[in-house]
């Protein structure tokens, strides 16, 4: 049976090379005038169409406006400019009615994948990526796939090293699926949330009895993920006592539970992932040296938000594109304010930070294009985002960690009691306020 055929209706004046690169990705394209001609699709065609508003003038925004409602049950995609009138009311029309909105300059490979998704249901879609999850286009993130496609099928520890909300797990996942483990369980542990006395009963598993409590016996994370991959998130901020069984594992490949004298084979692969500069952590005491050298046998650093050029406007698009797979929202791209103050903007809290904004803004944005206001990022390049009752708040948060690590004698776990908050996030306050616990304390002394 011949599987129906596909086709690019475009309505507009495409770029020799828009038009090239889609035609080779299977997507013929066929030119339309506005003025005159329809859609044209024949029964069982694939046919989406491509409302390109780049270069509109009255007349061609009135008839594309028209073209848009005479032909409901055909997927519309919409190109604009950031010179695009998003507030006209026949452009505001047109783009209510688009399944996706593209800003020049047109990403080809992202609307290759909406082209994709969209004809799904005449023909198969395209091989999806072998990770989703890193998206992004600069010389950095091809880099860290490059490393990360060779590594996953040696099955070797990687430690994964990086800022917060970098996507460090998500690249620990897309090792795990390149790898031949890729059809058993991945099993994410964030060692900076467990519990001080249930560390070991975690990782390793508890028998019947071990200590009050214990009512049955229980399997721990690393025996769960059997056969396949184990991801030890914010390794530095495991205690010494669980490092030592750690290593233990990793050399014997082993496990005792608490409470057992029997050792069991575990035969899992191990990805680590920290934040913490761990040659710093071994030189102070806090992380064994010989556990280092088992975990940093392959390594790989995920560069943070503001070193990857170009990858900003992108990412912003993606998460957009896939807020609204999920939620009814107007927003359907960013205005030429916005993708500017995406650029300049230096993202501290990297991708998360990302995240977050962007699906604000889709919640609070009125029109289809979003804006600076409602992205909350400031106007003025260069302008410090943290300003005046900002920089008050930052100040004063400074000095009550500052005052609570004295008050505890720089003791990271008590601390982390007394402010209600993780240790993990200790941590990541002394970085943020550069602060050095080693230097507090010896200084306090």
């Amino acid at each position: 049976m011949a599987l129906p055929r596909r086709c690019v209706v475009w309505f507009g004046r495409p770029a020799g090379a828009e038009r090239d690169e889609l035609e080779h990705s299977g997507w013929p394209v066929r030119v339309a005038d506005v003025q005159a001609s329809g859609v044209g699709a024949r029964n069982g065609d694939v046919v989406v169409a491509l409302a390109d508003l780049r270069q509109g003038d009255d007349a061609t925004l009135q008839a594309m406006e028209g073209m848009v409602a005479e032909h409901p049950g055909v997927p519309w995609i919409a190109l604009v400019s950031p010179e695009t009138p998003a507030h006209e009311p026949r452009v505001t029309s047109i783009l209510r009615d688009c399944m996706a909105v593209f800003t020049s300059p047109i990403d080809l490979p992202r609307l290759r994948d909406a082209l994709d998704r969209l004809g799904q249901g005449g023909v198969p879609a395209r091989s999806k990526p072998d990770m989703p999850g890193l998206v992004g286009s600069s010389q950095a993130m091809q880099a860290l796939r490059t490393s990360l496609r060779k590594y996953a099928p040696v099955d070797l520890p990687v430690l994964i090293t990086g800022e917060t909300g970098t996507g460090k797990e998500v690249a620990a996942r897309a090792v795990h699926q390149l790898s031949p483990r890729a059809g058993r369980p991945f099993v994410a542990i964030n060692c900076g949330a467990l519990p001080s006395n249930l560390v070991q009963s975690e990782l390793f598993g508890h028998e019947r009895g071990a200590f009050t409590g214990a009512t049955t016996r229980r399997i721990g994370h690393i025996e769960s993920a059997c056969g396949g991959t184990v991801f030890l998130d914010e390794i530095g901020d495991l205690p010494l006592d669980a490092q030592t069984n750690l290593l233990r594992f990793l050399q014997e490949g082993t496990i005792v539970r608490v409470g057992s004298s029997q050792s069991l084979r575990a035969d899992v692969r191990v990805l680590a992932a920290t934040h913490v500069d761990m040659e710093k952590a071994v030189a102070a005491g806090r992380f064994r040296q010989d556990l280092y050298y088992r975990l940093n046998v392959l390594r790989v650093q995920i560069p943070a938000l503001r070193e990857r050029e170009g990858d900003v406007e992108l990412l912003a698009q993606h998460f957009l594109d896939g807020f609204r797979e999920h939620h009814d929202c107007h927003a359907r791209a960013f205005n030429v304010a916005a993708r500017r103050a995406l650029r300049e903007f230096p993202w501290p809290g990297n991708v998360r930070e990302l995240v977050n904004r962007v699906q604000r803004a889709a919640v609070v944005a009125d029109d289809t294009l979003i804006g600076v206001g409602d992205l909350d990022l400031p106007v003025r390049p260069g302008r410090s985002p943290v300003a005046g009752l900002d920089r008050a708040r930052v100040s004063a948060e400074r000095d009550a960690l500052v005052a609570c690590l004295r008050e505890t004698r720089f003791n990271v776990s008590e601390c982390a009691r007394r402010l209600g908050i993780a240790r993990v996030t200790v941590y990541r306050l002394c970085k943020k306020h550069g602060l050095a616990l080693d230097e507090l304390a010896q200084a306090a002394r």
